[in-house]
């Protein structure tokens, strides 16, 4: 009888195909070689490591999902694993990259002229120009609708007002992806960093994700021109789109960091001597280490097939939001878990499980609170909106 992969229980990496393999593991190369040697470090003095852009743009993974203007095209599922491997490294580099690809490529894709994707496509997808996405509101969380930040024309130009928070990659970023109030209903525009009464101030003090920037952005009556609106997209489908996009990616993130958290569980309990034998020898350990691999490969097999959905034009938002809340929940789990097989070594930056359980106390609160995710799906089953 054949041994199984501690990590893959299932053998569903037999389910990828050849390119989808080759993607992940030049992912995971990079991450192995470029990313884990400066992640502790970095998440220790809560600074980004801003150093690994161009190296992630070389490797394609900005906008990998899109067609043209400098974009990989690659496949829903080569996304997905892109997302897992730089999760497993940290949440703030598969954050800094959903953000970019997700949340400001997709909808200039998606929504913009020709002239707005030929002028900031390629420069994104190269690493160039940053940026940042700027829905959620100090008081609004996970009410979207309830809008504060207001554009109104004036002449050929808008002028923009409001404040917006929790935006990832905020201080670095060139262009900001604004979604405000009009007389007309919600619409998007691209903000440049250069506009006048437009500034972003960095979060600080945090305790989660302190290897990514997280920012404040307001705008008091800053002049956008009529060239710098999204012109093919009204309402909240528009930024409720771009986000659904980025949920998709997030549900495979984790699976990256509770798979970190697992093996290094697993090579742990088995070094570490307790009463005359190694901790993975007893009960009580393989009881939590089975648990955790039959969670990793419920939330693997997920992603999986969500992906396949994608890509065959079939993919509904419940079913995101299904991933999502199983998958995120998954990873927090294990990594506290984790941490627990690691005694008092697991609260340190030798070990990651702390620094994965840490982060993911924001990505469970992130682009749909879990409790947002469990009312979709009560929607979804009853018909009735307990919002």
């Amino acid at each position: 009888m054949r041994s199984l992969d501690p990590l893959d229980l299932y053998e569903i990496d037999d389910l990828l195909s050849d390119e989808e393999r080759m993607i992940r593991d030049a992912v995971a190369r990079f991450v192995d070689e470029k990313a884990l040697p400066l992640i502790p470090k970095c998440f220790d003095e809560a600074r980004f490591p801003a150093e690994l852009i161009p190296e992630i743009a070389d490797l394609g993974l900005l906008g990998s999902s899109l067609e043209g203007y400098g974009c990989a095209g690659l496949n829903a599922t080569s996304y997905g694993l892109i997302c897992q491997e730089l999760e497993r490294g940290d949440s703030g580099l598969r954050s800094f990259v959903s953000v970019q690809s997700s949340l400001c490529m997709y909808p200039i894709h998606a929504f913009g002229s020709e002239e707005q994707k030929e002028r900031w496509l390629p420069e994104m997808a190269a690493g160039r120009v940053i940026g940042c996405f700027g829905l959620t509101e100090p008081h609004g969380g996970s009410d979207p609708s309830n809008m504060k930040t207001r554009a109104r024309k004036d002449g050929d130009d808008w002028i923009l007002n409001g404040a917006k928070m929790w935006i990832t990659n905020g201080n670095i970023a060139d262009i900001a992806i604004v979604w405000a109030q009009t007389d007309d209903g919600v619409q998007g525009f691209i903000v440049e960093k250069d506009f006048d009464g437009y500034e972003a101030r960095e979060i600080h003090a945090k305790m989660s994700l302190r290897a990514s920037i997280t920012s404040e952005l307001y705008f008091d009556n800053v002049r956008v021109p009529d060239a710098n609106r999204l012109p093919n997209v009204k309402g909240l489908k528009g930024p409720l789109s771009c986000l659904n996009q980025a949920r998709y990616g997030i549900t495979w993130g984790p699976i990256g960091a509770a798979t970190a958290c697992l093996k290094e569980a697993l090579d742990y309990c088995g070094e570490r001597e307790l009463f005359g034998r190694p901790v993975s020898a007893t009960q009580s350990a393989q009881v939590k280490l089975a648990d955790m691999a039959r969670r990793i490969t419920s939330a693997k097999l997920l992603s999986w097939r969500l992906g396949r959905l994608k890509d065959e034009g079939k993919l509904h938002p419940s079913q995101v939001s299904l991933a999502k809340w199983n998958n995120v929940r998954m990873a927090l789990d294990i990594a506290r878990e984790c941490r627990d097989l690691l005694g008092g070594s697991g609260i340190t930056l030798e070990y990651s499980a702390i620094r994965h359980a840490l982060n993911l106390e924001s990505v469970i609160t992130y682009e749909g609170t879990e409790t947002v995710h469990q009312l979709v799906i009560g929607r979804e089953l009853t018909g009735h909106n307990a919002f």
